[in-house]
């Protein structure tokens, strides 16, 4: 902690492959990568993580929107605000029109200097800066299959998968995703939905592709991308046919309603 190094020995993973349900077993792609981490890392990263806490909710630093791997906040919580923002909708004879958003290799792919500048930004004490760009550099991965262990390879980017800090991290980086003052925004971690509502589709539209119009700024900032094709729409309203509201883009794809 003094040092604010952390141990090279303890920051390399065993990664074992587990084949997704139904999938092509010849595709890399069909398969889930568990990160075995040292015992020793873990207790030191929850002692990092507990001080990082602390800081994080005395200074009110992250955004109350996200309730991702955070004190007495659950998805259960989450989704009682989607409900109720839903059926007070419907109270006032209004539809909601929701956008599902699906972050790309969320954890895999955070750039490791926007973090530490995220880190910064944030005044976060600086032994604890020293200490995660420590955790975070040089990473090194092996991949275990049955008894066969491959060569290490290194890790440049991302959070390390199967972490106690990673979460926390992502939430960090992910902060200061925009808002807007007619849409509301849910985060669990990299979990990201946008609802409006009106009584006309047309008013709910517009509300969601400026919101997502500013987000598409802010991601190509920080080097996020979204899957379009893993992004859904929905629209809670009492008419049966959903294909005839206007459409929702990101990226200048059309997001189908669902």
């Amino acid at each position: 902690m003094t040092l604010g190094h952390f141990p090279t020995r303890w920051k390399t993973a065993t990664v074992v492959p587990i084949l997704k349900l139904g999938k092509d077993p010849t595709d890399t792609t069909s398969y889930r990568p568990i990160s075995l981490l040292p015992s020793l890392s873990k207790i030191a990263e929850h002692l990092i993580l507990k001080r990082l806490n602390n800081y994080l909710k005395e200074n009110n630093v992250l955004c109350p929107e996200q309730f991702g791997f955070r004190e007495k906040l659950s998805t259960s919580h989450q989704l009682i605000r989607v409900v109720e923002y839903v059926t007070e909708g419907f109270a006032n004879k209004q539809k909601t029109g929701a956008v599902f958003l699906d972050i790309q290799k969320a954890f895999d792919r955070v750039w490791q200097d926007g973090l530490i500048h995220k880190l910064i930004h944030y005044k976060t004490p600086s032994y604890l800066i020293k200490l995660i760009d420590s955790y975070l550099l040089e990473r090194k991965f092996a991949i275990r299959v049955k008894n066969e262990l491959s060569s290490t390879k290194n890790i440049n980017a991302g959070v390390a998968q199967g972490s106690k800090i990673g979460p926390t991290l992502f939430a960090l980086y992910i902060n200061g995703i925009p808002k807007q003052f007619n849409t509301l925004l849910c985060m669990y971690a990299d979990d990201t939905e946008i609802l409006a509502r009106n009584k006309n589709p047309n008013y709910i539209q517009i509300a969601l592709n400026r919101h997502l119009k500013a987000l598409e700024d802010w991601l190509i900032k920080w080097k996020i991308e979204i899957n379009v094709s893993k992004t859904e729409a929905i629209m809670f309203a009492n008419a049966r046919r959903y294909s005839s509201f206007p459409p929702i883009k990101i990226n200048d794809r059309i997001i189908p309603w669902s």
